[in-house]
């Protein structure tokens, strides 16, 4: 997943950094509310950790400065443990409150259920046509097969599964695996796309279920069946 990290801590920020990255996920950090909210509407994230208290504005701010710029990714108050603060943070915006100092599990599995629901799926595995996706695990299976990918293979697949029937361009997928920081040329995500389709269509009879969308995108597409029971 791709992830905004704001947080004024250099320590808290750089520990949470670390987590994410280690965790296969992509990670931006700032201390400062006014670029996260610039970030944010440049890159869609599929989440955002919001420290309490920022250099330049409150957590409480920063959460109001996104939802009115109509920034949607969901937003994770880290912070006080107070009910008050909670509430407050809850009733501003923030999709979830995770109390410092935080349990590594716990922190997660928040990640992965906000994500997910901010989607539109109930579960933590997303089923798209005979591919299935545990976000929990970070594993696929394709017609019940489990498929051996690599991290950039899998970042793809999360990509085109969180946002499935929606045509992403080659400039989102580089932005989901390098979080706009030295980037290759867009032509690597053919390559992984290509890779992709293979591993899939080799525990699928063929099929690879990636469409590729005129003018130098890709799909992910449920079946029909899946679409009319959506």
């Amino acid at each position: 997943m791709q992830v905004l990290v704001v947080e004024s801590q250099a320590a808290a920020a750089k520990s949470l950094e670390l987590l994410l990255t280690g965790e296969g996920h992509t990670a931006y950090v700032t201390d400062s509310g006014e670029e996260a909210c610039d970030l944010a509407r440049l890159y869609d994230y599929d989440a955002i950790f919001l420290g309490a208290d920022l250099d330049d504005m409150t957590g409480l701010q920063a959460i109001r400065a996104l939802r009115a710029r109509k920034i949607a990714a969901p937003v994770i108050v880290l912070g006080d443990s107070q009910v008050e603060a909670r509430v407050e943070a809850l009733a501003a915006g923030a999709d979830d409150v995770l109390a410092k100092p935080f349990h590594k599990a716990e922190l997660l599995a928040r990640l992965t259920a906000v994500v997910r629901r901010s989607r539109g799926h109930t579960e933590s595995i997303l089923r798209t046509g005979a591919i299935a996706l545990n976000l929990a695990t970070r594993q696929a299976e394709v017609a019940g097969q489990p498929v051996r990918l690599t991290p950039s293979e899998y970042k793809i697949l999360e990509l085109f599964s969180l946002r499935k029937n929606t045509a992403l361009s080659k400039e989102q997928c580089l932005n989901h695996l390098y979080n706009g920081m030295s980037e290759p040329e867009p032509k690597i995500i053919d390559v992984f796309v290509c890779k992709l389709r293979k591993k899939i269509a080799a525990a699928n009879n063929g099929d690879a279920g990636i469409e590729t969308v005129w003018g130098g995108g890709y799909m992910l597409r449920d079946t029909p069946e899946q679409r009319l029971a959506a």
